[in-house]
């Protein structure tokens, strides 16, 4: 029997424009909580991004956000998995050198924060992630927790700036180009796969009951947390090579719909 039902957003829950089906959800997850199943979306975006995504429809979602480095529900920090603050600015230091032109955003505990140079153009970029974002002339100021770094290169050079930090880096940092223009860093071992083991652990839920779903190459640990893992159709590849089931796009409501199937089942 399922109990738990972990999801990525961006590519997998989300369709191609950041949106997903609200009356389907509002079925869906009321027939999840009648039937005592936990629903978590687990994602890149800031943890308070996802709150209004989900606005008063999300009243009982786990979120692990910030690229799984927090958690929260119903509006309460549960978790923090902090980067040690030499570490991040060591990181931070590697991606300028690598290109001072590209857009950092540092999650800490209290905001998003971007360069005051940042352009208007790319501020709204970061806006689609972030709700909490702060501008600052450098990122040594920040007072507050690092929590994770996250890069948008345009020029889809990801991979290649992963090799440049973990020059450097490499077995300190946790470190994942989820695609051609975006790059991830957390602590050690803080990634999805690892911050819902713990979130399995909290809510006494075993592999064999737990549901995942995915697209990205950071999505990839999530295919091996659940026994029940579900690639979307537009998943990268090695996403579906790790998962043990192929269902519908992102597109085509495929998250949503094979709930609603594995629900009906029990």
């Amino acid at each position: 029997m399922i109990k738990l039902v972990v999801t990525d957003l961006d590519g997998t829950f989300l369709n191609n424009k950041s949106q997903y089906d609200v009356e389907l959800f509002k079925k869906v997850y009321a027939e999840m909580q009648q039937k005592g199943v936990t629903f978590v979306a687990c994602t890149g975006k800031q943890c308070e991004r996802v709150e209004k995504l989900f606005d008063e429809h999300g009243k009982g979602v786990w979120i692990l956000g910030d690229s799984a480095a927090r958690i929260k529900k119903d509006g309460q920090v549960v978790k923090e998995f902090s980067i040690d603050r030499d570490l991040a600015l060591q990181a931070i230091d590697q991606i300028q050198d690598f290109d001072n032109n590209m857009t950092l955003i540092v999650c800490a505990s209290d905001a998003a924060y971007v360069h005051s140079s940042i352009s208007e153009d790319m501020y709204k970029v970061v806006k689609g992630s972030y709700e909490r974002v702060l501008k600052t002339d450098s990122f040594a100021n920040i007072d507050s927790r690092f929590i994770k770094i996250t890069v948008f290169d345009t020029e889809g050079r990801s991979t290649a700036l992963r090799a440049h930090v973990e020059n450097t880096l490499g077995g300190q940092i946790y470190i994942v180009d989820s695609e051609a223009r975006w790059l991830d860093i957390t602590a050690l071992h803080t990634h999805k796969g690892e911050t819902v083991k713990k979130l399995q652990e909290m809510l006494g839920v075993t592999f064999e009951e737990t549901m995942s779903f995915g697209d990205g190459e950071n999505d990839v640990e999530l295919m091996a947390i659940a026994k029940y893992s579900f690639a979307v159709s537009n998943a990268c590849e090695n996403t579906k090579k790790a998962a043990n089931f192929i269902t519908k796009s992102n597109e085509e409501n495929g998250v949503l719909l094979t709930i609603q199937k594995i629900l009906d089942l029990q």
